[in-house]
């Protein structure tokens, strides 16, 4: 039903295409904060891919709540924020056990492969950032057909 609506609606077709791309600004916040993290601060991968999600979930909601769903206002902030942020929880659910699965045998994977020559690219960047690329790639969906009908149900798609 979605897909259909995002294909010959132009109004859900643009919010689809603005929810795209407030998800590629949460991927950096998301990668950045996570990199920050684990490569300077020495924080363990598990634990640096919550606080990198929870960062991404502020930048998310906020940018969705004012830009991709501006005509979204009938309930209050506190409660989409808070629909919003138990839609994320569940999805830092099913992401966490798949960063966690991946983490190690992806940096096995990478662990002689010389890329490039840069020295800071390592099996462990390398592996770490990949196995986070799975975990944000499956929520993404999740993240928005929930949010969509859920969170944001009170806009018309007319």
């Amino acid at each position: 039903m979605i897909f259909v609506a995002i294909i010959h609606n132009p109004r859900e077709r643009k919010r689809f295409f603005r929810f795209a791309t407030v998800g590629v600004i949460g991927a950096v916040v998301d990668f950045g904060t996570f990199n920050i993290l684990t490569n300077f601060l020495s924080v363990g991968v598990v634990l640096a891919s919550v606080f990198s999600f929870i960062a991404a979930i502020l930048s998310n909601f906020t940018w969705n709540r004012y830009w991709t769903y501006p005509d979204s206002r009938s309930k209050p902030i506190s409660t989409q924020l808070i629909e919003f942020a138990i839609v994320s929880v569940v999805g830092l659910l099913i992401r966490t056990p798949i960063i966690a699965a991946l983490e190690l045998p992806l940096r096995s994977m990478y662990e002689g492969i010389n890329l490039l020559p840069v020295s800071f690219i390592t099996a462990e960047l390398l592996g770490n950032n990949t196995a986070l690329a799975a975990g944000v790639l499956t929520v993404m969906f999740w993240n928005f057909f929930i949010n969509r009908y859920w969170t944001y149900d009170d806009v018309s798609s007319e």
